[in-house]
């Protein structure tokens, strides 16, 4: 069985050690890491067993936070469905406020969503998302126009978020990586290949050679059903080496 509280121990002292939450990164891909087969398609990849890990993971973090792009694609719930658990806070990064009106995640009666947006963003689509009991979250756009997420940890630890659980796109997904700032993995893959899209996505300010190395320490692994779930700490290094 998964010790998912033990990985996530001591979260609170690491927010208050670091000024951020702690921050686990999860999300299912195929063999050959595709998380779908086309960009904004979603595609099933989990199996039963692992999804009921990863709504036990949901439980056991403060907030939950996806890209804009998950939100058009999927329409989630991003709720704690197959097992006892409290249901995390959405975090949505959405810098141009783009959230359709009509999303599921907008029809909750608790836990309503946080949106987070540059300070460009539509004032009227604010106000309009506020009237459904939305909190936008504005902050200064970074080089590639979107939501610096530094900036948005900063302001979430300041919120009292001591855990939390980013769960993709692929965007998404590279830039919490290539700015360091994932403490936790637990991935899923998937017996099976699917030719799509990669699960880590850089944007246009980022090459491969300069993506820092991001080591799982600790690392265990464990099949759920047909599925493999690898998790650990991850260890990020500041030079790029081949010896992996």
């Amino acid at each position: 069985m998964i010790p998912l509280e033990q990985l996530l121990e001591n979260a609170e002292s690491h927010r208050r050690q670091s000024g951020l939450p702690l921050v686990t990164l999860s999300y299912a891909q195929s063999l050959d890491g595709s998380i779908t087969a086309k960009r904004g398609k979603p595609l099933a990849l989990s199996g039963p067993e692992s999804t009921r890990i990863t709504h036990q993971l949901r439980a056991l973090h403060d907030a939950i936070l996806v890209g804009i792009g998950t939100i058009l694609a999927d329409d989630p719930q991003l709720t704690v469905r197959l097992v006892e658990g409290k249901n995390p806070r959405p975090v949505i990064l959405d810098s141009a406020l783009r959230i359709p009106l009509g999303a599921r995640l907008l029809q909750r009666r608790e836990n309503i969503p946080w949106v987070a947006a540059i300070d460009s963003a539509d004032v009227g689509r604010q106000k309009q998302l506020e009237k459904m009991g939305v909190r936008v979250l504005r902050f200064p756009q970074n080089e590639e126009g979107n939501v610096s997420i530094h900036l948005l940890l900063e302001r979430l630890a300041k919120e009292g978020i001591n855990r939390l659980m980013v769960e993709g796109g692929a965007r998404v997904i590279g830039a919490f990586l290539a700015a360091g700032l994932v403490d936790r993995a637990v991935i899923t893959i998937a017996p099976c290949f699917v030719g799509g899209l990669p699960a880590v996505e850089l944007g246009n300010s980022f090459s491969m050679t300069e993506f820092p190395l991001c080591r799982l320490r600790e690392m265990r692994s464990e099949m759920a059903g047909h599925d493999l779930v690898i998790w650990g700490k991850v260890i990020n290094e500041k030079k790029r080496i081949v010896n992996c």
